[in-house]
C-alpha cells in the first residue's frame, strides 16, 4: 500500500478475524460503494494461484448463504481508522487465466442488511408496540454480529389498540423495518463502525445539516482536489405532493398541499425549482392527519432534489475519504452551483499504490445560501 495508508483486512464465519497473509497479498483491487439509502456493497479482486488457501477461505465458506462468511475492510490514513464495510459474501467468480497469468477470484458482497433478509417471518405478533419499539426488537436479534440499533422515534407513532388491532410483521425483517420507515417518512441503513466488527443500524429520518466536509475544489489551480466535478439541473421531476385528510363529518377526502419545508433538511440553495406537476398521495386518506403530514413533507423534499453535481477524487490530494450521507461544500464551479451540498453516494476503489472516490450530489435549488464554505 501507499506510505502512511495501512487497508486491513478481516474474515471470518461470523466473527472476522485478521486474514492470512497469503491471502492479503493476493488482494489486487477493492471497491465500496455507499449510496444514502439502500445496503453497502463491496467486491474484491484476488490474484488466484494454484493450491491457494483463497479457494477454501471464499469458494467453500462462501459458496452457501449459511453459515455466513463475514467480510470487514478498515482503511487507516494517517493514522485515523475508518472502517469501510462491514458485510457478508453474496457471490464469487473465478475467471479463468490466459497460459503464464494468475486467474482472478472476484468476491461480491453486501453489508449486514443482508442477513436480515435471509427469513420470512410473516405474522409475527407485535401487541401494543409503536413502530420504533417493533424496530429496536427486529435488530436485537443481530446484536451478535454486532450491529447496533440506532432508531429514531416518530413525532407521530401509529399506535394500535391490541383490542381493536395487532400489528403483523409482513416478510423478512429487513422487508419489514423498510416498510416501517417509509410509513414514516424515514431512512434505514447500516454505516459500519465505530470498531471493527460493529454496524449501526440506523432508522429515522435524514438529516442534512450538520458540520460540512472539507471543500471540493474544482478548477482552483494548487488547491484543486478533484479530478473531475459535472453539474446538472432538472427540473421535470419535481412535483407538488398532495395529501388527503377524511373529514369526519363531510365524509369528504380535504387536499392539502404540502410544501418541502423541513428542520432536518434546510434549503440548500437560494432559487428552488418550480413544481412541474401535482402527485397525489391518495392513500393518506386513511391515516392520520400528522403522519400523513410527516409522509408529504419527505415526498416534497425528495423531488426538490434537482441540482446535482458527480466527480471523482483522489484521496490522497484530498487529505481524508469524503464521507456519504452528509454536507460538502463546493467551490471553484460557477456561482449557480457553488456552495454546500448533500453527499448522496460514493464509491471508493483501493488499487496498489492508489485510493480514488467517485460521488454523488445534491441539493434543492441554485446558488448558495452561505457566502462561502469551509477549505
Amino acid at each position: 500500500m501507499i506510505q502512511g495508508v495501512q487497508l486491513t483486512l478481516l474474515v471470518g464465519p461470523a466473527v472476522p478475524v485478521p486474514a492470512p497473509r497469503s491471502v492479503v497479498e493476493a488482494l489486487t483491487d477493492v471497491e465500496v460503494s455507499v449510496p444514502t439509502q439502500g445496503p453497502s456493497v463491496f467486491q474484491l479482486r484476488f490474484s488466484l494461484a494454484k493450491n491457494s488457501p483463497l479457494a477454501t477461505l471464499f469458494l467453500i465458506s462462501g459458496g452457501s448463504p449459511l453459515p455466513i462468511l463475514r467480510v470487514v475492510l478498515v482503511l487507516t490514513i494517517a493514522g485515523r481508522p475508518r472502517q469501510l464495510i462491514d458485510g457478508v459474501v453474496t457471490g464469487t467468480e473465478v475467471a479463468p487465466a490466459a497460459a503464464g497469468s494468475l486467474s482472478t477470484l472476484t468476491i461480491r458482497g453486501e453489508d449486514l442488511s443482508r442477513v436480515m433478509d435471509y427469513f420470512e417471518l410473516d405474522g409475527l405478533p407485535y401487541p401494543a408496540l409503536p413502530p420504533v419499539a417493533r424496530v429496536a426488537l427486529m435488530l436485537a436479534k443481530y446484536a451478535p454480529l454486532g450491529v447496533i440499533p440506532a432508531v429514531v422515534p416518530s413525532l407521530f407513532p401509529d399506535l394500535a389498540v391490541p383490542v381493536e388491532r395487532i400489528p403483523l410483521q409482513r416478510g423478512t425483517d429487513l422487508a419489514y423495518i423498510k416498510e416501517l420507515a417509509a410509513e414514516a417518512g424515514y431512512a434505514f441503513y447500516l454505516k459500519p463502525g465505530p470498531a471493527p466488527g460493529t454496524s449501526v443500524a440506523y432508522w429515522g429520518p435524514l438529516v442534512k445539516i450538520g458540520l460540512p466536509q472539507p471543500a471540493l475544489n474544482v478548477d482552483f489551480d494548487a488547491h484543486s482536489n478533484v479530478e473531475s466535478l459535472s453539474f446538472s439541473i432538472d427540473t421535470e421531476e419535481r412535483t407538488l405532493p398532495v395529501v388527503y385528510i377524511h373529514n369526519k363529518l363531510t365524509k369528504v377526502p380535504i387536499p392539502i398541499p404540502v410544501p418541502d419545508i423541513s428542520p432536518l433538511s434546510p434549503p440548500l440553495g437560494l432559487i428552488p425549482p418550480i413544481p412541474k406537476r401535482i402527485e397525489n398521495l391518495s392513500g393518506t386518506a386513511k391515516m392520520a392527519v400528522t403522519r400523513a403530514a410527516q409522509i408529504g413533507i419527505t415526498r416534497a423534499a425528495q423531488s426538490a432534489e434537482a441540482v446535482r453535481a458527480s466527480g471523482s477524487l483522489d484521496v490522497l490530494r484530498y487529505g481524508r475519504l469524503l464521507e456519504p450521507r452528509g454536507l460538502v461544500g463546493v467551490r471553484g464551479g460557477s456561482d449557480p452551483f457553488n456552495g454546500l451540498y448533500y453527499v448522496e453516494s460514493v464509491s471508493t476503489t483501493l488499487k496498489r499504490g492508489e485510493i480514488k472516490q467517485s460521488f454523488n450530489l445534491s441539493r434543492n435549488g441554485l446558488i448558495s445560501t452561505v457566502p462561502r464554505v469551509a477549505a
